[in-house]
């Protein structure tokens, strides 16, 4: 009791400390340029499109410390038709991009602040043992493996019929990867990465892309009945995951503990826009659900650590930029998932349904980005439709108030032309305007690991030089 006083203390005290600054700002916006990422791949996907097309960087956006953040594109250019029977889907290898988005001062221009975003690196993402891939057949195609496997490396890739029919969609040996969010580990070290297909969780290396682990996840969120077309992949299931809807956000807290992973719709047997949260504790595997219910938005494109227990959601329509129309829903709620209701055991029943809407996890709206965009003379039909990435990164100082800034990132499609280019919103939030304490992820910065892993090296020669002084005596 004691301690909860002086927790609520310690917040009120915070808060009044933040009320100068009571609304969100817009900070910044940048672009990343460029058509090509930095993977080094040759050569044409199925549909004629380069196998190094840069694109879809929003799908996620993790920070890494200091000016460094993490960007996954989802399954690849799938936006070009070429063969309806993988749902356009090619074999574009899953990946990563490494950013150094800057930020500085502005010296003109409307916007307090200047962002530069350049893209440093790209890693593979890889499977040290042998994956399923499709043979093509079916679709009239070449098999989904790429060309670029090797015994012991064996890639993830976009294209809808690498799979095991005989399985559930959570078989950790298919190659389907649609990643759809991720987060860097405490150490710095590897990133998590959810997606759609599966739903699936994995750990990758953060140098190698190599797989390092899979999470089991609940047996709910599985479908078992595959299929490389999505609409009969949904004919087909009465539970589990809509397809093309899966672990849409993944967030980590702030301790580097438990990852949560959100769904982007609801399951295929609840209803009432019950959307299912699952917990997953990293070192133990151990996994919990719980409800959040949509207000307006279609479904959820992330979620994003405020402190261990407090989290923001990201909810929106499918309007704007890229749908031809104009943007309406793009909202942030926050969450506390402190004393929510467990529902895990939850299935399809009527009395199931009505108990889950009961448990949803209670809702604050945080921040309404049409409404800030709009603001600042963004016409609705120019923000993106897919707003995807949150991530918050180095805190600034603007007008004598500290703010945390949330760098929020698009996913055009692969197809810059008709939803804009990668595009990264940099805002500013205070304490106040969060109505909590934020607590950010510590996580070493790249150089700090590089020292580290240098000294450790400096160290084994060290010692090797000494054994090898001792023999000679």
């Amino acid at each position: 009791m004691h301690r909860l006083s002086l927790s609520a203390l310690a917040l009120a005290a915070a808060l009044a400390t933040s009320t100068v600054q009571a609304a969100p700002v817009l900070l910044s916006i940048g672009t990343l340029g460029g058509t090509t990422d930095a993977s080094g791949l040759t050569g044409t996907l199925e549909n004629g499109l380069a196998a190094n097309i840069l694109g879809g960087l929003g799908s996620g956006l993790a920070w890494a410390g200091g000016n460094t953040f993490i960007a996954t594109p989802d399954r690849g250019p799938n936006a070009t038709p070429y063969n309806s029977a993988v749902d356009d889907t090619t074999s574009y290898i899953a990946r990563f991009q490494t950013l150094n988005l800057a930020l500085t001062a502005s010296t003109s221009g409307s916007l307090p602040f200047t962002l530069t975003p350049t893209l440093t690196g790209t890693t593979l993402l890889s499977s040290a043992t042998p994956l399923v891939y499709g043979s093509g057949t079916a679709a009239n195609l070449g098999s989904g493996a790429p060309a670029q496997n090797t015994a012991t490396t064996q890639y993830f890739t976009g294209r809808s019929d690498n799979f095991d029919a005989t399985q559930p969609s959570t078989n950790p040996n298919n190659a389907r990867l649609d990643p759809e969010a991720v987060r860097v580990s405490k150490d710095g070290k590897s990133v998590f990465i959810s997606d759609e297909y599966g739903p699936y969780v994995y750990q990758f290396d953060r140098a190698t892309g190599q797989r390092i682990k899979s999470f089991a996840l609940p047996t709910n969120l599985a479908i078992n009945t595959l299929s490389a077309q999505g609409a009969v992949e949904i004919a087909a299931n009465t539970t589990g995951r809509v397809t093309n809807k899966g672990m849409e956000g993944l967030a980590i807290t702030p301790d580097g503990s438990m990852l949560i992973g959100i769904m982007q719709a609801p399951l295929e047997q609840d209803k009432n826009k019950m959307v299912r949260i699952v917990t997953i504790d990293i070192a133990t595997g151990v996994t919990h659900e719980y409800a959040y219910q949509l207000t307006t938005g279609s479904g959820v494109s992330e979620i994003v650590a405020l402190n261990n227990h407090e989290f923001l959601v990201d909810e929106r329509d499918g309007k704007g930029l890229g749908d031809g129309s104009t943007a309406v829903v793009k909202q942030l709620f926050k969450i506390d998932l402190a004393g929510a209701t467990e529902v895990s055991g939850l299935t399809g029943s009527a009395a199931d349904q009505v108990t889950l809407k009961a448990a949803a996890v209670r809702k604050t709206l945080v921040l309404d980005l049409v409404r800030l965009l709009t603001a600042n003379g963004i016409t609705a039909d120019q923000i993106p439709s897919k707003i995807e990435g949150l991530a918050f990164g180095d805190d600034v100082l603007f007008e004598g108030v500290n703010l945390h800034t949330l760098y929020v990132a698009n996913d055009n499609d692969f197809v810059p032309g008709v939803a804009g280019g990668n595009q990264f919103f940099v805002i500013g939030l205070s304490d106040a305007d969060l109505g909590t304490v934020f607590a950010q992820q510590q996580i070493p910065e790249p150089q700090s690991l590089a020292l580290v892993a240098l000294g450790l090296a400096g160290l084994v020669y060290s010692r090797r030089r000494s054994a090898a002084k001792s023999l000679q005596k």
